[in-house]
């Protein structure tokens, strides 16, 4: 969701008598959340050779255009010469020349349009095209981005370097700024033209130029910020309403909506600043221009009519000579003043550019990059009694000096079940994070099947586990779609299969493999989701098993329901459970107590509840009510 339109009234409306409602201030740890700091200055020439190598694959339509646009550029330049001839001829009043110099300048005025529309076209189909392998370049590389960078970068932010930053990066080519080329070889051809026709008329032309010079200097500068600023709003903007559409079930169970909106309209207005400051630096510009091109064609004006009532000789000024020159005086300064409306377009596009470059720029990214859906993740074959997942003396914090695993080690054979418990913040769910190497340890080592993790190529690591989560997302589609996840070609016969071995034949019998799914599985239960997620880990049928807290999140009789799938799911696999309800995990062979970052116990359930040590006491406290 993108930010593209500014607004300078606030929607809420004030009752008569009524003291206004001002938008609630941000505490200073919000603010930092969603305000953006602004990028290091980047020289233009820089930003336009990263943006080459986006454009270069389509080159072919760019230079075709350019191309276009320097015979509409001739046609252009001699449309004057052209009227000061029919003014000419009208005055001698020879109707065959005024006949024939009519046409051919009415075939140049369409010849100039009709160039005008194919050079805009191939130009707008190199920016489309350009633009999207940015996007896509933009998208990819978030999906490369680390788990630490998305923990502290709100969604919005991230969304808007896609969208509006891209976007305005687009406008180089939608608003033709890259025709400023045409303008500047069209300025050159005028100058030419208005030096041979009369010198002392272009000297007076001329002499506005560096008044036009001082303008656009005050306003450069100025106007880049102006469109940083935009950027840096849009993103706060798209931060804040991501946060609130994503938690509005809250805003509204809270009865928070009228401080949201304060708050909102707190933020809109900082965005209607910005977008106010560069409104008036581009209308700054427009107007002076235009009002320089005025008092131009006045001076020349009057100029000639000194020269004119000066008599008929060799300084005198006729009239078709001064109706092309202030023709050519208009052309002069519609460059000139294109320029300048693209420069600030221009500043506008490299703001985003910037933005966009600082991003792709982060380091903080998963090294082995995204691999190309064609290529096969391997999958390895576990050797019985060998080890499977072993973590040798790991430590991990998610934050500087703030530990959430401290020395631990664990070791899991081939065909072995093991379940983590432990209370809330021990650090169990960190383990199958690491493990999948979403994040890396600070210290210690983690093998998956005999090789460090740090010696697999993430993709092929993951490739070896099936992952139940707490928190199932299903995506917008359908069943099938959300059982074979990930599958190019789903295969409807196993996910079928799979359904029916968790005991979703009823789910299947009413939805059927083409029910829809709405976004994040909206439509369906938590229990349903749940049976989905277990079917897609059979389904895809991996060495590895990690179940985290799967059945934590629904009631006691749906969870005795959903422990057959489990029981299924665990058959004859090698499994990490990470579990809360302590009534799941009877049958496993091991379980690991952790507390405090640290394994405390262990062993099987009997052991453990005799042992009467922390699982005795979380065993107790979980059926205190049985």
């Amino acid at each position: 969701m993108s930010a593209t339109t500014t607004t300078g009234q606030k929607p809420t409306k004030e009752r008569a008598g009524s003291t206004p409602a001002s938008p609630r201030k941000m505490d200073a740890t919000e603010r930092a959340f969603h305000e953006e700091k602004k990028v290091e200055n980047v020289f233009d020439r820089v930003l336009l050779a990263k943006l080459w190598p986006f454009v270069r694959p389509h080159a072919g339509y760019a230079v075709a255009s350019l191309l276009v646009l320097l015979l509409s550029s001739a046609a252009n330049l001699l449309r004057p010469k052209l009227m000061g001839d029919v003014v000419g001829f009208a005055e001698k009043g020879d109707a065959a020349a005024l006949l024939r110099t009519g046409w051919i300048l009415a075939v140049f005025v369409i010849l100039s349009q009709v160039f005008g529309f194919i050079q805009q076209y191939l130009m707008q189909v190199a920016g489309a095209r350009a633009m999207a392998d940015l996007r896509g370049t933009v998208f990819r590389f978030l999906q490369r981005l680390s788990l630490r960078t998305f923990d502290r970068t709100p969604v919005g932010r991230l969304v808007t370097r896609a969208t509006s930053d891209v976007d305005a990066v687009g406008e180089l080519f939608a608003s033709g700024v890259l025709n400023a080329l045409g303008d500047i070889l069209l300025l050159v051809g005028i100058v030419i033209a208005m030096l041979k026709m009369n010198a002392k008329l272009a000297g007076v032309t001329f002499a506005a130029l560096p008044v036009v010079g001082l303008i656009v200097s005050f306003v450069r500068k100025r106007s880049r910020e102006a469109f940083r600023d935009i950027r840096i709003k849009t993103a706060r903007l798209n931060a804040f309403l991501n946060e609130q559409v994503s938690g509005i079930a809250v805003v509204q169970a809270y009865a928070r909506e009228k401080a949201m909106a304060d708050e909102f309209d707190g933020i809109n207005d900082g965005y209607r600043q910005a977008n106010k400051s560069s409104v008036l630096y581009e209308a700054i510009l427009d107007a002076a221009i235009e009002l320089v091109s005025t008092i131009c064609i006045a001076s020349i004006l009057w100029f000639a009519g000194l020269r004119r009532f000066a008599g008929t000789g060799e300084g005198a000024i006729s009239f078709a000579l001064l109706v092309t020159f202030t023709q050519y005086v208009k052309q002069f300064f519609e460059p000139v003043s294109m320029l300048a409306a693209r420069y600030t377009l221009l500043q506008s596009a490299l703001s985003g550019a910037e933005r966009i470059f600082e991003l792709l720029g982060t380091a903080d990214v998963e090294d082995d990059g995204v691999v190309a859906a064609t290529d096969v993740m391997s999958q390895e074959k576990l050797v019985p009694g060998s080890d499977a997942v072993v973590l040798d003396h790991v430590d991990f914090g998610y934050k500087e000096g703030v530990p959430v695993l401290r020395d631990v080690s664990l070791r899991l054979k081939a065909g072995e079940k093991i379940a983590l418990v432990g209370a809330t913040g021990a650090g169990k769910t960190t383990i199958a994070s690491l493990v999948l190497r979403l994040y890396d340890a600070q210290a210690g080592r983690i093998e998956v099947l005999g090789r460090s993790v740090t010696d697999w190529r993430r993709r092929d690591l993951r490739a070896q586990f099936a992952v139940v989560p707490q928190d199932v997302f299903l995506f917008a589609g359908t069943l099938l779609s959300n059982v074979a996840v990930g599958d190019a070609k789903p295969d409807p016969v196993r996910a079928r299969t799979a359904l029916e071995q968790v005991g979703a034949s009823a789910l299947m019998a009413a939805r059927g493999l083409d029910g829809v799914v709405d976004e994040r599985g909206a439509n369906f239960s938590a229990g349903e989701r749940q049976l989905i997620a277990f079917a897609r880990a059979l389904y895809h049928d991996r060495p590895l098993l990690l179940l985290d807290e799967a059945t934590a999140n629904i009631d006691s009789d749906t969870e005795a329901k959903l422990q057959a799938a489990v029981d299924k799911v665990l058959e004859g696999r090698t499994a990490i459970v990470i579990a809360h309800r302590l009534s799941t995990i009877k049958k496993l062979d091991r379980i690991l107590v952790f507390h405090k970052g640290r394994i405390v116990e262990e062993g099987t359930h009997d052991e453990l509840l005799a042992k009467g040590g922390v699982f005795a006491k979380l065993h107790a406290l979980q059926f205190k009510g049985d």
